[in-house]
């Protein structure tokens, strides 16, 4: 009996400091780890388990794979086509934006699509002019509804599972939560609707207030109308030849900001080095300097094909070109030449487009004018070249940077090879072809090879903290086991219902689970009851997938307190949220949760 007391003392007493948030909680873990093994209840091996548990791995995996959509801009165009598709209606992005974090998360790290999700949601809210406490709240619920869609989508169902598996027992399947997770989803967008009133969120959003768009750009220099691409055709004579040997700047007034070349499922954007060479198929792309010039004389001359723009001046290719102001400093070298003549695209890979002098902005030939210091150069190429700007010149004096900068993506390009990864990954996680985890590490395996995600990016997007979390609390549950304490709870469990129904049964378990969230997170929370569950099956005969699933479904319900969750967490301070707000908005959802569970596990899932 004495080590069950010491199992439940140090039990507490990490309840206490997640409660009280000091230390920190993957600290807190790493205390259990070392705390437990010296009690002599459990061995050391017993203790460092969770570092061999192949779900740690996945999870891990599962952070990388969100990295990868976010590096290659899968999460971005998310985004975008919940803003072009919801229009100004507020009632309609709110329900658009919970359907597509859901959905974006069932197949990723919740926290992930939080992180990812949050500074989409800013510039939505920014652009609308609604308040971010209006849409914050809607996001953190649905990435939590999130884990109830996948066996992946959130850590708790994988920890469920491997309790399951620890006990000789099939775990889940990889959409045996489908079924609950999409009508508590469509229950939720329907509460949001309604209750999106008691969220005022007097945020600030005014992060990138002051600061001019792409657009600002263009009207300040006057560009709407100098952007032309054209798509080289069969007998080019600038096929094959070094674009140097034709002096098109000097010569036409062309500035060659780009050229698009198409390769195996993507295009790529090329810089226009001088001896850069052209090929069949090449979209150029540029900026024309000289109003007065022949169009139709250029076309039949180089034997271009003029296309039509999708957006005004570049503006759809913001993801590969960008543009700044820059300031010619008193000493630089700039000054008393030219633009053509300091060679400045060969040493910054940009183009001066526009300058300013004075507050004016000089008409004609940007390449013929004598630099002076003071004069602003507004530069327009690749982002990285813009971001190189500050360490590579003392020259030059970065002034402005547009807003677009913020939502730039390094490997855009590779968008199409990161959706097929994608789909080929989860392809093998709900088929069992392989285990999950070599499912998730072949996807992560495959984001590498195909560019998506580099070594430390991909280091660096694990949430150490939740894995340590995680490894730090399984040991818990071994201990709990030996010293008898998950028999007892169960047994007092059952001893509270007595005969009842089973539904009763499912209830219980669904507040216990769903109180002891309140304080801690879901995850240690699903490490902790998961074995009372299986315990509570044994005990009364029955099958212990009902139970299980009422343990994950109330584990992810944790909506109520910031500290339920990290996704709770992430959102509190972009949303102006109080602790007040998640207890008014979260009682009435988890109640919501409570009853379909209970109503929909028996079916579902037989006991």
């Amino acid at each position: 009996m004495s080590d069950l007391y010491i199992v439940l003392a140090l039990l507490f007493a990490a309840i206490v400091m997640f409660a009280i948030g000091r230390p920190r909680m993957d600290a807190v873990a790493l205390l259990m780890i070392v705390a437990l093994p010296l009690t002599g209840i459990i061995t050391v091996d017993q203790a460092l388990a969770g570092f061999a548990d192949p779900n740690i791995i996945l999870i891990a995996a599962l952070f990388v794979v969100g990295e990868a959509l976010v590096r290659t801009g899968v999460a971005k165009a998310l985004g975008d086509w919940l803003v072009m598709r919801s229009g100004s209606s507020e009632s309609k992005l709110i329900a658009l934006l919970m359907v597509v974090v859901a959905g974006a998360g069932a197949f990723m790290s919740s926290t992930g699509v939080v992180a990812i999700f949050v500074p989409i949601v800013l510039r939505i809210a920014r652009n609308a002019r609604i308040p971010a406490g209006r849409l914050m709240m809607p996001l953190s619920i649905a990435a939590l509804l999130s884990g109830m869609m996948t066996l992946v989508a959130t850590a708790p169902n994988l920890v469920i599972h491997a309790e399951l598996q620890r006990h000789g027992l099939p775990g889940f399947g990889f959409f045996d939560f489908t079924p609950f997770g999409i009508p508590l989803l469509v229950l939720a967008v329907i509460y949001m609707l309604g209750a999106r009133r008691f969220l005022g969120g007097e945020t600030e959003l005014a992060e990138s207030a002051g600061r001019p768009t792409l657009s600002d750009f263009v009207e300040r220099y006057g560009l709407e109308d100098r952007e032309y691409r054209f798509h080289v055709e069969t007998g080019s004579p600038l096929i094959g030849r070094a674009l140097n040997e034709f002096n098109l700047r000097g010569s036409t007034g062309i500035n060659v900001i780009a050229i698009e070349r198409t390769k195996v499922f993507t295009r790529e954007l090329l810089r226009p080095y001088p001896q850069f060479q052209l090929e069949e198929g090449d979209v150029v792309m540029i900026d024309m300097v000289r109003p007065d010039l022949d169009l139709d004389e250029l076309e039949s001359l180089y034997k271009f094909h003029r296309l039509p723009l999708a957006a005004p001046y570049f503006g759809d290719r913001s993801q590969e070109i960008g543009m700044a102001e820059v300031l010619l400093s008193p000493d630089s070298e700039l000054v008393g030449k030219t633009v053509v003549a300091s060679g400045f695209r060969t040493e910054h890979d940009l183009s001066v487009v526009g300058i300013r002098r004075a507050r004016e902005v000089l008409d004609g030939l940007v390449a013929d004018v004598v630099l002076r210091a003071g004069d602003t150069l507004l530069v327009i190429g690749p982002w990285r070249a813009i971001d190189h700007l500050p360490f590579h010149s003392d020259d030059l004096i970065v002034l402005n940077t547009p807003v677009e900068v913020e939502d730039v993506v390094p490997q855009a390009s590779r968008a199409p090879y990161a959706v097929a990864i994608l789909a080929l990954t989860v392809f093998l996680l709900a088929t069992n072809i392989v285990p999950n985890v070599l499912a998730a590490l072949i996807g992560c395996l495959m984001f590498g090879l195909t560019r998506c995600i580099d070594m430390n990016s991909a280091y660096e997007s694990i949430h150490w903290k939740t894995l340590i979390l995680i490894v730090g609390m399984l040991p818990f549950s071994i201990a709990l086991e030996e010293v008898g304490a998950t028999g007892l709870v169960s047994q007092w469990m059952l001893s509270i219902v007595g005969s009842g129904s089973l539904s009763l049964v499912l209830i219980l378990l669904f507040v216990v689970t769903s109180t002891l969230g309140l304080f801690i997170s879901n995850t240690a929370t699903a490490v902790l009851m998961a074995p009372v569950a299986i315990a509570m099956a044994k005990a009364l005969d029955v099958s212990p997938y009902p139970l299980a699933m009422t343990v994950a479904l109330a584990a992810s319900a944790a909506f109520i307190t910031p500290v339920s969750s990290p996704v709770n967490m992430l959102v509190v301070g972009p949303g102006g949220y109080r602790f007040g707000d998640f207890v008014r908005i979260g009682i009435p959802l988890t109640l919501i949760v409570l009853v379909v569970t209970v109503l929909l596990v028996p079916i579902i899932l037989p006991f």
